[in-house]
């Protein structure tokens, strides 16, 4: 029997809070090290080499904060809409590195607010089924704000994550618990709610679909 998370506007909001900052610590710490190892080391090839981790870890750490900031923040009044090219170039940023490639067929549009914080959440999604990196292809499907999204993440060792299906359907894991792990999954769920779509998931070998239709 399945129980629907039920989570206040304060614990949604500290959750997603927590998972921005977990995103964006890693990069920052890596930029405080490098400081460091500038101020205590004299042998030129370490200053190089820390010169060049601060460098890639505040490139980083940008692309995450410009990809949480259209993906989960407010990005304008509550009827704004947003240009998939935005959308586009904040994902690239956030998702391709030496592992994991990004094809995007969706047309350049302006679209509503909350069906763009849908699409980049959904490709956060697909990272999660792909742990060792692949290819994610994205398409729209349909045409104008009725038209939908599909999805195909393919890599070794791809899968769908335990409890992903029923976070993106709005039912509590084993335990009834969301934490800062779960909650973008029940996030996607919540925006496809609000937007009026529903996600389908299917493992093909070495893929996962996700299929983003009207309910």
């Amino acid at each position: 029997m399945t129980t629907a998370i039920d989570l206040d506007k304060l614990d949604l909001a500290a959750l997603l809070c927590s998972r921005v900052c977990h995103d964006v610590i890693s990069p920052v710490g890596a930029i405080v090290n490098g400081l460091e190892v500038l101020e205590d080391e004299d042998d030129p090839s370490m200053k190089a080499f820390a010169l060049d981790l601060i460098a890639k870890s505040a490139k980083q750490a940008s692309a995450r904060l410009q990809f949480a900031r259209l993906a989960f923040g407010a990005a304008g009044s509550a009827g704004a809409q947003i240009d998939t090219g935005d959308a586009e170039n904040v994902a690239r940023g956030f998702i391709q590195d030496d592992r994991t490639s990004l094809e995007w067929s969706v047309p350049r549009a302006l679209l509503p607010k909350n069906k763009v914080k849908l699409l980049l959440n959904l490709l956060l999604v697909a990272v999660s089924t792909i742990p060792r990196g692949g290819r994610i292809a994205l398409s729209a499907t349909g045409e104008g704000e009725a038209g939908g999204f599909q999805l195909r993440s393919e890599g070794s060792h791809a899968r769908i994550p335990p409890h992903l299906a029923d976070l993106l359907a709005g039912n509590a894991p084993d335990g009834g618990m969301v934490d800062a792990h779960a909650i973008q999954p029940h996030y996607t769920g919540l925006l496809a709610r609000a937007t009026g779509f529903a996600i389908r998931l299917s493992h093909e070998g070495d893929a996962v679909a996700i299929t983003v239709e009207t309910a």
